[in-house]
């Protein structure tokens, strides 16, 4: 794929996730998000023609300049969005798939020293929210959602999603398409409330059954 072409689609990208984009010039000169993807891209031609050097030196002004930390031997797909973006990190040995949204404060990490596969694999179409940490060598299936705020150090299946910490699948459905505007943070479920609630509702099944005993 050309590198202009390249550019076309990372722009229509911004506009199809994010609704505040209102042109392309704002586009391409106000979004930090932008900025670190292109940044990382010239960073890892470099890291795979062995001037690793040169690619470490390009990701860390791009570290300063936009706020997000991409190491430039990760593997990234195309149409790959960072919404905001502030204090985003992907580790060196991250993949990451096509369609793939994050948001800020998102850190793909690892769990070991060893110059081994240690940071996650993350599929298509898959949203992760803000403030998500993901650690350790783990699969992040297609179509999966983790909620803002979740710690995952487990593979998550396709077109699950994971909320909580640690991170805990609450939901396992199909979806055909997921999008920013998909992932409503706000009415993610609850595994421990869910819990509590039906709690709540046997504790009260049980004292009515009592109370009809204690009557008779």
């Amino acid at each position: 794929m050309g590198f202009l072409r390249t550019i076309r689609e990372d722009i229509k990208t911004v506009f199809s996730e994010d609704p505040a984009a209102r042109n392309t010039a704002e586009v391409v000169f106000c979004y930090p998000g932008l900025h670190a993807i292109w940044l990382y891209r010239l960073a890892h031609k470099a890291w795979q023609v062995d001037f690793k050097t040169f690619a470490r030196l390009i990701s860390h002004f791009g570290r300063f300049f936009t706020g997000i930390e991409i190491h430039p031997g990760a593997k990234i797909g195309r149409r790959f969005f960072i919404d905001h973006g502030m204090g985003v990190v992907i580790g060196e040995t991250t993949e990451i798939g096509n369609d793939v949204l994050i948001y800020q404060g998102v850190v793909l990490g690892g769990v070991s020293i060893q110059k081994v596969k240690r940071h996650p694999t993350v599929g298509n179409n898959v949203v992760i929210g803000a403030g998500a940490i993901l650690l350790g060598p783990i699969k992040i299936g297609n179509r999966a959602r983790v909620g803002a705020g979740s710690v995952v150090v487990k593979n998550v299946p396709e077109s699950a999603t994971v909320v909580g910490v640690p991170g805990r699948v609450v939901l396992a459905s199909a979806r055909k398409k997921v999008s920013g505007v998909e992932l409503a943070h706000d009415k993610l479920p609850d595994p421990v409330i869910e819990v509590l609630h039906r709690l709540e509702k046997r504790i009260e099944r049980l004292e009515i059954e009592k109370k009809h005993k204690d009557d008779n």
